[in-house]
Order: structure tokens, then sequence, then C-alpha cells
């Protein structure tokens, strides 16, 4: 169950992120969801697979955000979040499980 909780707190960051910044016009309350879930992420992960992996899993949660954007501009908002989102997840499973 643990190996699954990232995953979700990341998911959850950036379609939250988006999400909140979408519906309440306020792009600094939208990374501010991004940054909670992102922090509470790489406690995670430098509990269960060390900092190096913490510190490479946070710079592609934060890459796969700011991929979104020019993403968003070929496939659209949503598509493009839910893209990022999954990759994040799925790296998340493979490199932040416990050793």
């Amino acid at each position: 169950m643990a190996s699954l909780l990232t995953p979700l707190i990341t998911s959850a960051g950036l379609i939250g992120g988006y999400k909140t910044a979408r519906d309440t016009g306020n792009r600094q309350l939208g990374g501010a969801v991004l940054a909670v879930a992102g922090a509470a992420a790489f406690a995670l992960w430098k509990r269960d697979a060390g900092t190096g992996t913490a510190v490479a899993l946070t710079t592609t949660y934060v890459a796969a955000f700011g991929l979104s954007h020019p993403l968003a501009k070929k496939m659209g908002a949503w598509p493009s979040v839910y893209t990022v989102t999954a990759a994040t997840a799925l790296a998340s499973l493979v490199f932040g499980r416990k050793k």
C-alpha cells in the first residue's frame, strides 16, 4: 500500500493543482497545491528510496509540470495534464519503492 501512496499524492498535486488554478483563476493557489503535494511525495520517497532517488523523482515531478504547458498547446490542457500525471505516477511506482 505504501508504494501506491506517492503516485496518488503526485497525481493529486498535478491534477489538483491545475484544477485549483483553473477553477479559482489563482495560479499561485494552484502552485501551492502542487508544492504541498511535491513536498509530501519527496518526504515519502526519501524515506522509502533514499535522498538521491527522492531528488530525481521530485525533479521528474517538477519537469512534468513544466512539460505540461507546451504539451497543452499540442493536445489540449486536460489531456496534457493527464499524460504528465500518468508518466509521473509510473516513475514513482517503478523507482520510489522501499529499498
